[in-house]
Order: structure tokens, then sequence, then C-alpha cells
């Protein structure tokens, strides 16, 4: 039974061995002694002891897992003994090369280079993850900005987040590929201090100290103190505002998802039987690649809100980062390809006709009706150019986009014609799609009864299908469009009172040799839209046309 000792290595709490922290320590003194009397001794220890915790925090599993010879052993084959590098002053001329083992690794780490930073150091990491010069980095951020609209400012913001700045020296090291080992730390730290002595050695003390009485006695100093401090309150309110808004949004986006977007605990949605009438793709992945989507930014929003609220708030690591990087870039691309599949069912058009003719008195008045039908029950929207009804205990879409023309007939006999159009994403789909549009029509003594509405299936969704009917009759034909017709009469009827669309109905019109209808009943007055629509409306009131849905073998 071993022994176990609780230590705090940098700051990190770990779990070692009795035998294993003897090694340790050792290990460290060693260290120490060997910069006796060495400039910047201090942060060199601290930085060696900050890779040591890291390497540490990387091979244990749990938090209660004890660290043993093993990697203790594995720690000190990295970061090198103390004897296999000179700690002199001539160091950097002639170093010996650390002795590698097998866990050296050499592996590049992307880092946000902030020493030589212009906005937020992400170019200068690249550069040296890519192993090119910062210029070209910045160059080719440029360019995808200029040929994106902007869609490199992005990415750019992106990489901010989602990538770590390089603060330590172990990880500025790790940023240039360099193995992070004792030489290493001790070389980064030297270049360090030699730069700032030759910067020191370099000032005019004279002009310093004068500028440092001005400006010690300027009243900005106060007004300087002053700013910082409310820019610090400004952006803590403004992460206020992120987290709060952030977090609702994703908390919306969750009771959504699995409520109605993946699971009906209501009970079936109106609203999902309309997406599933008009795209292909199931709900449910749809709902799924939404929530990352719009989720992921402001996941990221809501870490970015804690970032500003809360001192140094742990990382979530560059393996998660990247990870929803990769899940949301997918979900947009899933969004962008199902959106434009469904704009390619729209591409084409085609239309089946159908033709019928009909005997009536020419003698009598015929008679043009459009039925006001009542027995199509559990109308989902009450929308008359889309709904779901249920028709013989079917599912059907259901539409009102059915209008009718009038006419002159080229061969004396009066036919009826019935094109049902629809679109598709080719022209074969859109032409079987249009042939099983269900629409029906009679002809009673001299009067002609149009459905005033379509079905079809609602496995062949919904496509714009549409029904548009011409009546054909003869010369000298007399005819009455009854005051129902009103909102199916379609354009360009040709009549010698120049009437457009619904102000046709409720007349008696003639149709002359010319193609033309001229009417019967108009007054001589020239057309009054109120007065018309008055006229148009309180028949209607008085008497409505209300019958079963008409159906025949004619036209189906």
């Amino acid at each position: 039974m071993n022994k176990t000792i609780n230590i705090n290595l940098a700051n990190t709490f770990f779990h070692i061995d009795e035998d294993a922290y003897k090694k340790l320590q050792g290990y460290l003194d060693a260290i120490k002694r060997s910069f006796t009397d060495s400039q910047g001794k201090a942060e060199i220890i601290a930085d060696i002891e900050a890779r040591i915790a890291e390497l540490f925090t990387e091979r244990i599993q749990n938090e209660r897992q004890v660290i043993t010879n093993k990697e203790v052993d594995e720690i000190i084959a990295i970061m090198g003994q103390p004897e296999d590098y000179l700690v002199d002053e001539e160091i950097f001329e002639d170093e010996p090369k650390a002795k590698k083992t097998e866990f050296q690794k050499n592996h590049k780490q992307l880092y946000r280079d902030i020493d030589r930073k212009y906005i937020g150091g992400v170019c200068a990491g690249l550069s040296y993850y890519l192993g090119i010069d910062v210029l070209w980095v910045r160059l080719i951020f440029i360019l995808i900005t200029i040929l994106s609209s902007g869609f490199g400012i992005l990415i750019y913001i992106l990489f901010w987040i989602l990538v770590p700045e390089a603060v330590t020296t172990a990880q500025k090291i790790a940023m240039t590929g360099e193995p992070v080992n004792i030489s290493n730390i001790e070389k980064k730290i030297r270049e360090g201090l030699d730069d700032v002595t030759e910067k020191v050695k370099s000032v005019d003390y004279d002009k310093m100290g004068e500028s440092v009485k001005k400006s010690s006695k300027s009243v900005f100093d106060g007004l300087a103190g002053i700013v910082m401090f409310l820019v610090k309150v400004t952006a803590k309110f403004i992460g206020i505002i992120i987290l709060i808004t952030s977090a609702a949004v994703l908390i919306g986006l969750f009771v959504s998802l699995f409520t109605a977007g993946t699971i009906d605990i209501f009970g079936a949605q109106p609203w999902r039987e309309y997406i599933d009438t008009t795209v292909d793709t199931p709900v449910w992945l749809i709902s799924i690649l939404a929530f990352f989507a719009i989720g992921i930014p402001f996941f990221f929003l809501f870490y970015l809100g804690m970032k500003i609220l809360v001192n140094n708030l742990k990382s979530i690591g560059n393996t998660a980062k990247f990870t929803l990087l990769g899940v949301w870039l997918l979900s947009l691309i899933g969004l962008i390809s199902f959106g434009i599949k469904t704009a390619t069912e729209y591409s084409f058009e085609a239309s089946a006709t159908e033709t019928e003719n009909f005997q009536f008195d020419v003698n009598d008045t015929l008679e043009v009706k459009v039925l006001n039908t009542n027995d199509l029950k559990s109308r989902y929207y009450n929308n008359a150019d889309f709904d779901i009804v249920i028709e013989n205990n079917k599912k059907m879409i259901y539409s009102e986009d059915v209008d009718f023309n009038i006419k002159p007939s080229s061969n004396g006999q009066a036919r009826v014609e019935i094109e049902k159009t629809s679109q598709g994403n080719n022209y074969n789909n859109a032409f079987e799609r249009a042939e099983q549009i269900e629409y029906s029509y009679e002809v009673v003594d001299n009067s002609i009864l149009l459905n005033h509405y379509l079905t079809t299936d609602i496995d062949n969704k919904f496509r714009d299908q549409e029904v548009n009917i011409t009546i054909y009759v003869p010369e000298n034909t007399i005819l009455k469009l009854h005051h129902s017709t009103h909102n199916h009469i379609g354009y360009g009827i040709k009549n010698n009172k120049n009437y457009y669309h619904r102000s046709l109905a409720n007349h008696v019109w003639k149709m002359d040799n010319q193609g033309i209808l001229n009417c019967l009943d108009c007054p001589e007055k020239e057309w009054n839209g109120e007065e018309e629509d008055k006229k148009e409306v309180e028949p209607e009131e008085k008497d409505s046309i209300a019958v079963d849905s008409v159906k025949t073998d004619s036209i189906m």
C-alpha cells in the first residue's frame, strides 16, 4: 500500500504517489540548482512548472487519478534533464541539442500570436501553423473578404473566438512547433529579457524623465482612469446583454426541438402538415439542422458573455470548439442544400387539358354559377390559396385557385375546357402532378355549375396547383354570370363595357361575331367601382348558392 500526497503545481491540484512525488521533487530541485544566479530564474521556473502541470493534466483521466512514477518518467523524458544542456551565458551560442525520446512531439499547436497582432493575432498564429509569412495570411483574409462579400470577417471572428491566445512561454513555444522542454523555455525567456535590455539601453533617460514629470502633472491622468472605469462597466453591461439574449435563444431552440420540432407532445401540429406538403425533407431533420445552425453561434455568444463577466474562465478546449464549428458548417450546408432542392421543385410548369362538349337551349339564357360547397370538413387553416381538408376520410390538399374565361366557339359547338396546371422539378414530374388534380363541374339544363375549389392527394405535395376553365360558346349566345362567380372570373374577357374581372358578374351578356361580349343590362353611365361592388355584394347576401360538391364522370 502506497502513500498518496496532494500537491499544488502551477495552481493545479494533483494526487501523486509518494515515490513519484520524491522523484518529481528531486527533479525540480535539480532544475532550480542549475539556474542559480541566472537572470529571469523565477519566470523560467514558473513556466517549467506550468508546462509540467499541463503534461500531467493531459495524462490523467479523472480528478481522482493518482500520478505514478510512470507519468513522472514520461514528463522528465519530454522536458529533459538539467545536465542535457548548458545554463550559462553561452547557451545560445553553443547549445547542445536535447536528447529526443519517444515521448517528445514537435507537432505545432494553433494559437493566436498576441505579440505580433494587429487585431486579434489570428493571422500571426496561422502563419506559424501553416509555415508561411504572416503577410501572405493577411492578404488571403483580405481577398476572401472581398470575394465573398464579407464572409472572411465572419471566419476571422470565429477563429478569434475558437483559438486561444499564446500567453505562457510554453504555449508560445508549442505554437512554433519546437519541443516544450526546459532548454527551449529558458531560451525563449532569455530572448525576451535580451530584447528588454536592448530597449532599456536605447532609452534617452533625460527625455523620459522630463516626459514623466509632465505627464504626472497632467489632469488627463484622472480622466484616463475615469474613462477606463466606464469602459469596464460598459463591457460588463454588454456581457450581461449578450449572456441573457443568447441564453434565451438557446432555451427557446431547445424547447422547440424537443416539442414541436421532433416530438408531438401536444398532439399533431397543423404547421407540421404544412411543411410536410411543401418540402420532401423530414421535419425532424430540418429541426435538428436548424437547431445546430442557429444554436451553435448563440452558444459561442453565450460563452463570450461568460468570458466578459467571469475572469479566468476555463476554456472549453480546441477539440470542442472545432467540433462545434464543423457541426455548424455541416448544418448550414445541409439547410442550404434542402432549400435549393425545394426551390427546384418549382422550376418547371406543365398542364393537363381535358375538353367536353355540352348541349343547351340556344333560345334560353346560359347561366354560369360557382357552387359554394359545404361538405368539406376539418379544414386546417381556412385559407383559400392552400389548405388541408378531410374528404372521404382522406387528407387532401385544397385550393380555391380556380378561374374561368369565356371565349367564342370557332365551330359553333359549345364546350368546356379544363386546364390543370402544376409545378415540379422536371416537366414529367409537373405533368404527373397536374394530371392528379381533382376537379369537377356539371351542366344542368341551361346552367353550368362550377366547383370553386380543386383537390389533390396530400402525397402529391403542394406545387402551386391551379385550374383554368374556358367556356366556349357560339355566336349570339346569351349568358348570365351569376353573382357567385365574381371571385373566379379570369382576366382578359373581351366586352364592350371594358369591365374588368369581377365587375362582369351579375350581368347578362351576348356573344357577337367578333368574340366580344355585349352587356344587355349594364347602366348607361360609366362604371363606378364603389357602386358596382355594392351591387355585387348585396344580392349574394340574399341569395347564396350552397350545395354539395359536384361530381360527374366527365372531368375527373
